[in-house]
């Protein structure tokens, strides 16, 4: 195993073209990032479906995850703090575990980046048929999905470096008009609203979490690209606690703003929309239309961008084969991950298979969680002192945060549905199948230059 592969001690990744990628990613490009792929078309609709299980416990419901965010934040912030090359949770469990269980959690990482991009562009195209009906016909549906992912395939290509002005920009552009909706909507939340009537049920609480979930879940990534990161040991820490920090804060606010002053809440279709018209008029409610659309563009650039890089990871590693582990001669980007990425994504969105796929995306993200939270006390052991670089950062009491951290991702992912847990198995049995495929080329390559 090349030792870039475990602790990325080069001064980048080196991929199977010889070429290495650029490090110009500074902790708030990173943490963009983060936000992008935390904030996309979810916080505009899940606030409602949510009220639909846990009503008035909606907003408590919203803390917990935070303070889930927070005990998983720090076990992905401490083992990222020991890597330096192109991966995240990949290359962290392929660490600690080896090269099945990292594929799988790889995989299953790409996996939902690919899903959830599908169902992201998809979603873009629908806001815009709010305003213009020409895009719900099929000629507008497609000239918007493929205009839209040609053109961040062609940023991701480019540069790193163009792909995070882009990213810092639409953060901005999104996060200005929640932060409009959540000021101003505070003055206008009525109290008793908010005071739950009655108990909620523990499996209207896990329903209602798991929604949330969607909405919660993306600061996974931001370590995928630490290959192009300056001091990825110290800024990958500090991205991830601040986007969990700003998702917890904006998340919350949402959801106690549309539950305070949004009668039926649980009944609306756009609960933003129509709590922003309430106390903002239509200004507001095209305020809301208007983040959402730069919100979900946003989520669509982080999507390609640390999607390209898991399989960037897995080619460089010898995981899939070297075609996804080269990096373009010119512009030091992995042009060919990028470009399959993006074809992928384009084939889900435009047949709308990646319907099918969205119920195992939550399985998926739940076993990304468990392969980090458990790879954190497993690279604490002496014994991997030799391949994994000393922490910069390590979360504090011990074994105890990523053991509450394993706990709870087990507590959520027992509440799957039937139909989520089967999804996610077909999903874990499907990237086995492409694991052994692989390893089969490999040993047929390897006998062929004895």
């Amino acid at each position: 195993m090349k030792e870039v592969a475990v602790s990325g001690r080069e001064a980048g990744p080196r991929g199977a073209s010889g070429s290495t990628l650029k490090r110009e990613l500074g902790r708030w490009d990173l943490t963009a990032m983060g936000i992008n792929m935390v904030i996309g078309a979810g916080i505009f609709l899940v606030p409602a479906q949510a009220a639909a299980h846990a009503g008035r416990w909606t907003p408590l419901v919203c803390l917990f995850l935070g303070f889930t965010g927070l005990i998983v934040g720090a076990c992905f912030a401490e083992v990222g703090s020991r890597f330096e090359g192109t991966g995240g949770p990949y290359l962290y469990t392929r660490a600690a575990f080896g090269r099945f269980v990292a594929f799988e959690v790889g995989w299953m990482a790409w996996f939902t980046r690919a899903a959830a991009q599908a169902s992201v562009v998809n979603g873009l195209v629908l806001a815009l048929g709010f305003y213009w009906p020409a895009m719900h016909a099929t000629a507008g549906r497609a000239s918007v999905i493929v205009g839209l992912t040609s053109f961040l395939a062609f940023i991701n290509v480019r540069g790193v470096r163009q792909s995070a002005w882009l990213i810092d920009a639409l953060t901005i552009g999104k996060l200005a008009p929640l932060a409009t909706f959540c000021l101003v909507g505070l003055f206008f939340v009525s109290g008793p609203s908010l005071v739950p009537a009655e108990p909620a049920g523990v499996s209207d609480l896990s329903s209602a979490a798991l929604l949330l979930l969607f909405i919660f879940s993306g600061y996974e990534v931001i370590a995928v690209p630490a290959g192009e990161a300056k001091n990825p040991r110290g800024t990958v820490p500090f991205a991830i606690f601040a986007t969990v920090i700003v998702m917890t804060a904006i998340n919350s606010l949402v959801q106690v703003v549309a539950e305070g002053t949004l009668p039926g809440l649980a009944s609306s279709q756009t609960p933003l929309a129509d709590a922003a018209l309430r106390f903002m008029g239509a200004g507001g409610a095209l305020l809301i239309g208007i983040g959402s659309v730069i919100s979900m563009t946003g989520n669509n650039a982080g999507q390609l961008l640390t999607g390209s890089r898991l399989l960037f990871a897995l080619g460089e590693n010898g995981d899939l084969p070297r075609f996804f582990g080269k990096v373009h001669p010119r512009f030091r980007t992995p042009a060919n991950s990028v470009l399959f990425s993006a074809g992928v994504t384009l084939t889900l969105a435009l047949s709308g298979s990646f319907v099918a796929l969205a119920a195992a995306s939550v399985v998926a993200r739940l076993i990304t969680y468990l392969g980090v939270c458990t790879a954190t006390l497993r690279l604490r052991n002496p014994q991997f002192a030799h391949v994994v670089q000393p922490a910069t950062y390590v979360a504090p009491f011990g074994p105890l945060v990523p053991v509450l951290a394993t706990v709870v991702s087990l507590g959520l992912l027992a509440g799957a549905s039937r139909q989520q847990l089967v999804a996610g198995l077909l999903a874990l049995v499907g990237g086995a199948v492409l694991f052994f495929v692989a390893a089969g080329e490999r040993g047929r390559g390897l006998r062929g230059t004895c």
